[in-house]
């Protein structure tokens, strides 16, 4: 038999930011304490509003299932003397499990007899053991923000109001600090103040949809989906997909109005993104768009309650609306009175770094760099590479990013077209911070690809030479993300370029920069850094472990390159000449994996077979060194698994470990030299077959 089981906790408002995770928190706990319960069911789901963490379990067994452990313990002829009576180690292996001696059995197991303890368990009654897990699993929650209340010591992330368990019809008794569990819950804070009497769990989810709450957060969100898409619809509009945004208002709300509101036009003039900011960051409402896209001047807001005095809530906030437009439009004004250069000097009162100086020191250092990367990567022009760089912190200086900061660089792309600056300029300032998340798109523009890793690049080899890594999950300059940011525009724009060169570049050009480390003591830290980052793309690209490993063994420092080698190892594997190409590499390296020297004296060679395969290995060599060069990696393996007649013959015909050191020296330094010429692709002693 079974029952279905509920748990409410109620609280005062929790943050919507912690609602996601802890209802997945919650899930999680209650799974792993029923199983190591062993109480079966059918689901576990879990559901929440501002004010409640609901946890349901369907098909809950009312009774935990048998437990039989087996342990076992020494060997019987440790554990008893010849006349059957316990040794010291059965009486200890026994007293350790908490059972009498006698009880231990004997067993084999692979011809070998040892002593078990066998440990039987009966279940007791789910009903009585409820009460006590429910309130582990409460104390359990963890949340990133917790608060304790009054004189209690039990950390949550708001005070606990109140707590309703049920199991099928039966009302649990548990208690947390002064909140002990009764038969009611709450409904809407203003629509249905009172408590709400629940005698069986259907009658719960029916109490609260008839008291101005939908508990169910998904269903929640499809509501406020379906009725913002018809709110706009109506006014002529169409509301843009924000999963964030959604999520969010739905954890603000228990029962959701959504409303239609209106500010003057007048503030179209102010860029779009200062519009949308203001109304998504600051005041959570949904921006409406046109059919072709363009900012409408209206918005929808989601309501906690029903549609009653509606019209009084449309006012006000279209009244708190129209102060932050206002604000908006008054910086705009004053940030387009005077050009984006003029605002460079002031960053010489903003500190950078402490050990760095100020961000235009950055800058100066930055416009040197941006010009050397282009040409090393031959994007764009020194000019408009040099221009870019001057004016890409300059927004930082300005009303609008002060107030918005997650809009730097957008403004300051506005900020640079207002002032006629070139539109490779204008776009290089905002595509120099991406990808500035992952999945975030990559610099399009040559200048902005060239200004977007000379910015990471600076910023990585700065803090690296003064010795600031990130540690753990401790990262407070986004070095990974820089780093993870350079891989990538690297490798999905196909960009050739020795990156180890460039960080030495980069640190040269940091001389009057007050930094622990050198040149190269730094180049050598941060492409371990970097590799360890490519690492991880090419592991989400599909690339399997050992293929990676074996092309990162020798620290390249050419990214597309060491992709290039992957991509072409991968896909050999797969063809018929992959067990050639083994035979070769795995007869060669492992007689002369000992052997240090690749000399070979020709003249004491006697055999024919020998002869054959060490001009066979001449050939190849060149030819396979050029195709290396021009990257043709596929090209090149197949090659040397071209070599498989002559090294089978060489085996055949030969014995490499003779006598004579002079010919086995010879013999070994073509095997070495076969070996290492696999080096110029991949270690394949990592590769696994």
């Amino acid at each position: 038999m079974s029952r279905d089981m509920l748990l409410e906790i109620g609280v005062e408002e929790m943050p919507s930011a912690l609602m996601k995770a802890a209802l997945d928190d919650l899930k999680t706990i209650a799974v792993t304490k029923m199983q190591s319960s062993r109480i079966g069911y059918v689901e576990v789901a879990t559901m929440g509003t501002p004010r409640r963490l609901v946890l349901y379990i369907q098909g809950l067994d009312e009774k935990q299932d048998d437990s039989l452990e087996e342990i076992r313990g020494p060997k019987k002829s440790s554990a008893f003397n010849p006349d059957g009576s316990p040794t010291k180690a059965a009486l200890g292996f026994a007293r350790s499990q908490g059972i009498d001696v006698s009880t231990l059995e004997v067993r084999d197991l692979a011809g070998i007899e040892y002593v078990y303890a066998i440990k039987k368990e009966t279940g007791g009654q789910t009903e009585e053991v409820l009460p006590g897990l429910l309130t582990e699993i409460i104390y359990s929650l963890n949340f990133s923000r917790s608060m304790r209340w009054g004189y209690y010591h039990t950390r949550f992330a708001r005070p606990i109001r109140w707590i309703l368990a049920l199991f099928g019809d039966k009302i649990l008794d548990l208690t947390v600090e002064n909140v002990r569990s009764a038969g009611w819950t709450m409904g809407h804070r203003f629509l249905a103040p009172d408590p709400i009497a629940v005698n069986c769990i259907s009658d719960y989810f029916t109490a609260l949809r008839e008291n101005y709450v939908i508990v169910d957060h998904m269903e929640r969100m499809e509501m406020i989906w379906s009725q913002i898409k018809e709110v706009a619809a109506a006014a002529g509009g169409m509301i843009q997909e924000n999963e964030d945004l959604l999520e969010e208002v739905t954890f603000l709300v228990e029962y959701p109005t959504a409303f239609y509101g209106r500010f003057s036009e007048s503030y179209l003039e102010v860029p779009p993104e200062v519009l949308t900011t203001s109304m998504i960051a600051h005041q959570r409402y949904f921006p409406v768009f046109d059919a072709n896209n363009k900012l409408m001047a209206g918005f929808i807001g989601v309501k906690n309650g029903t549609d009653y005095c509606l019209d009084q809530v449309r006012a006000g906030n279209e009244r708190v609306l129209k102060a932050r437009l206002e604000d908006a439009l008054f910086f705009w004004k004053e940030d387009t009175s005077k050009s984006l250069a003029d605002l460079v000097p002031g960053l010489q009162e903003v500190l950078f770094h402490e050990k760095l100086g100020s961000v235009f020191k950055k800058v100066e250092c930055l416009r040197k760099l941006t010009v050397d990367v282009g040409a090393d990567l031959k994007l764009s022009s020194p000019d408009i590479l040099d221009r870019a760089a001057s004016l890409c912190k300059a927004d930082l200086l300005s009303n609008m990013v002060y107030e918005f900061p997650e809009l730097q660089g957008i403004m300051g792309r506005y900020y640079a077209l207002h002032g006629n600056e070139d539109g490779e300029v204008a776009n290089a300032i905002v595509e120099h911070y991406l990808p500035r998340f992952a999945g975030d798109g990559l610099p399009k523009s040559a200048t902005g690809t060239a200004l977007s890793v000379a910015e990471k690049l600076f910023n990585l080899t700065a803090f690296f030479a003064i010795g600031i890594k990130p540690s753990g999950s401790q990262d407070p300059y986004a070095l990974r993300r820089q780093a993870l940011g350079i891989v990538n525009i690297i490798l999905d724009l196909g960009i050739s370029v020795d990156l180890r060169s460039l960080i030495i570049k980069t640190h040269n050009l940091m001389d009057d920069f007050r930094l622990d480390l050198n040149a190269e003591d730094t180049a050598a830290d941060l492409m371990d850094f970097i590799l360890q980052r490519m690492r991880g793309v090419m592991l989400d690209k599909g690339y399997s472990y050992d293929v990676i490993d074996a092309v990162l063994y020798r620290g390249e420092n050419n990214l597309l390159q060491i992709a290039a080698r992957a991509e072409a190892v991968s896909e050999f594997k797969n063809t018929p000449d992959w067990e050639d190409f083994l035979v070769v590499f795995n007869r060669c390296h492992n007689l002369s994996k000992k052997w240090d020297s690749q000399v070979v004296a020709p003249d004491i060679l006697v055999d024919k077979s020998e002869m054959v395969l060490y001009q066979h290995y001449l050939q190849v060599r060149p030819a396979l060194e050029k195709l290396i060069h021009e990257g043709r990696y596929k090209d090149g393996l197949k090659i040397l698994a071209e070599l498989r007649p002559d090294v089978d013959g060489f085996f055949e015909a030969v014995m490499v470990m003779v006598e004579d050191e002079e010919l086995k020296a010879a013999r070994l330094g073509i095997l070495k030299s076969i070996a290492v010429l696999f080096n110029l692709a991949a270690d394949f002693t990592k590769v696994v077959a």
